[in-house]
């Protein structure tokens, strides 16, 4: 029960446009209203009005990206000693650059050559995590880590991009928990509802305040740059929604800056239409086209989020048009095209990857091998504490006693973090068939293979390995079986 906020915007979106074509339709209904989705949006008020929530971070000081040594240490409050790893961000993705141990609650990465952005260092594995800036300008960087939770108390003496940085997150989480009260609220608040919306447009205002006066306290900083990409300069113009980002500046790919700003574009100006997504998407790429390290980012954060709310048409589109396109595509690397052949991989017909994973009653399970065993295997990724998972398993247990017998397997996934716990669950609900987990949560390298952002989920994979079906529902599982496995 997880999906990304970026993901959610796009759930309503079915198609995509294809390196600026307009999509043509065979029937004649769909066509029609796509014209008239089209024009819906074409008439969206455009304003080159300055919003008064904008202030531009940039200056001669941190315009642009840098790079350079930085020297990373500090202490962590924590018993036991274990590895400390450093990250590097790609908006909501991270790649591992260095890794040292923690030893008499110490580290030291040494002087490692990075550029602006947003990083990240963990402990032990990726839960247990903080995001850092890191800024050549300052090439001493010494981190205090107060607690073995690394996301509590923390600080960075003189280091102004994360002084200012631990600031502001602690200032964003109060006025987000805020925030959430205020609208759970609304629901149950009769005739005081406008009151209520006041006083959440006033706690935003507050945010983008605390934003302001962080920028004007550390000016020239990349925190500075970041806050200022928070507000587009031109909210209500579509084709200047971006302006203020710009597109050859690498350092934004370092930070969220990017996809928010997309989330941002799709929520005011598609009009949740296929035609608002066309015309939102043909924009973002046209603003990032001159710098292929952020287009493809840019791409791939798009590409993502449609596969996340299981528009696989879209996805094809995206990938035949935008990546794998010989004219779109030209200018980028291999990298994201085999980042995009994982996404491949996991559509219907495609082979998913192979795990070998331990189980919870002893030895280890090979999903090809297990596959090759039975007519069909069924995937699901599920958790103890999921209570969608509660509903279904114990109707999978009839359809695994109906059909079981004449070659279909399930394979349990587990996304806990505590063996007791996923043992007892599984105890509880009388499942019967293997289960495996890496009891990681979240962080389990098969959730991050098989691109598992909800529980429950379904992949139905025949004797070869491949793809034949992803149900959302027990039952249309049922439904296939009986017509297979008569």
């Amino acid at each position: 029960m997880k999906m990304t906020a970026f993901a959610t915007i796009l759930l309503t979106c079915a198609t995509i446009m294809a390196c600026g074509d307009t999509p043509t339709q065979d029937n004649p209904t769909s066509q029609k209203k796509a014209q008239s989705d089209a024009a819906t949006a074409e008439n969206t008020e455009q304003s080159d009005a300055i919003s008064p929530l904008y202030k531009d971070g940039v200056n001669d000081q941190n315009r642009g990206d840098k790079t350079g040594k930085v020297r990373i240490h500090g202490t962590i409050n924590a018993n036991g000693g274990g590895q400390v790893t450093l990250s590097e961000s790609e908006g909501r993705n991270y790649s591992v650059i260095a890794t040292t141990q923690l030893s008499n609650r110490q580290f030291d990465f040494g002087e490692i050559e990075v550029g602006r952005g947003f990083y990240k260092i963990s402990l032990n594995g990726e839960s247990n995590a903080a995001d850092i800036i890191l800024n050549p300008d300052e090439s001493d960087l010494e981190l205090t880590f107060n607690a073995s939770r690394l996301s509590a108390n923390r600080a960075a003496t003189g280091s102004n991009e994360n002084s200012g940085w631990f600031d502001y997150k602690t200032k964003e989480t109060t006025n987000a928990n805020e925030v959430r009260k205020l609208r759970q609220s609304i629901k149950d608040a009769g005739a005081f509802r406008s009151r209520i919306e006041e006083q959440i447009k006033q706690k935003e205002k507050e945010l983008v305040d605390q934003q302001h006066a962080l920028m004007d306290q550390y000016p020239g900083t990349f925190l500075a740059k970041y806050l200022g990409w928070k507000n587009p300069k031109y909210p209500s113009n579509k084709g200047r929604f971006f302006e203020d980002i710009d597109p050859l500046d690498n350092s934004a790919v370092r930070s969220m800056a990017p996809s928010d700003r997309i989330q941002n574009m799709m929520r005011t100006f598609s009009g949740g239409t296929d035609s608002g997504f066309l015309a939102c998407i043909d924009i973002v790429k046209a603003h990032f086209e001159p710098n292929p390290i952020a287009l493809e980012s840019v791409l791939y954060t798009m590409l993502d989020g449609f596969y996340n709310t299981g528009k696989e048409t879209i996805c094809q589109y995206i990938l035949d048009n935008y990546i794998f396109d010989e004219d779109c595509g030209a200018d980028l690397s291999d990298a994201i095209r085999i980042r995009a052949q994982g996404i491949i991989n996991l559509q219907l017909g495609k082979t998913p990857p192979n795990f070998q994973i331990d189980r919870w009653d002893g030895g280890s399970l090979d999903l090809y091998k297990t596959c090759a065993q039975n007519e069909y295997t069924l995937l699901m990724f599920w958790a103890s504490w999921c209570h969608k998972c509660e509903q279904e398993i114990p109707n999978l247990g009839p359809v695994y006693s109906k059909y079981g017998y004449k070659g279909f397997e399930i394979v349990g996934v587990s996304l806990d973090q505590v063996r007791n716990t996923w043992e007892k669950a599984i105890s509880d609900n009388g499942m019967t068939w293997p289960n495996v987990s890496q009891l990681q949560a979240w962080n389990s390298p098969v959730v991050s293979e098989y691109k598992v952002t909800a529980t429950p989920t379904y992949f139905l994979l025949d004797k070869e390995g491949k793809i034949v079906l992803k149900p959302s529902r027990y039952f249309e599982v049922d439904k296939f079986l009986s017509e297979k496995l008569k």
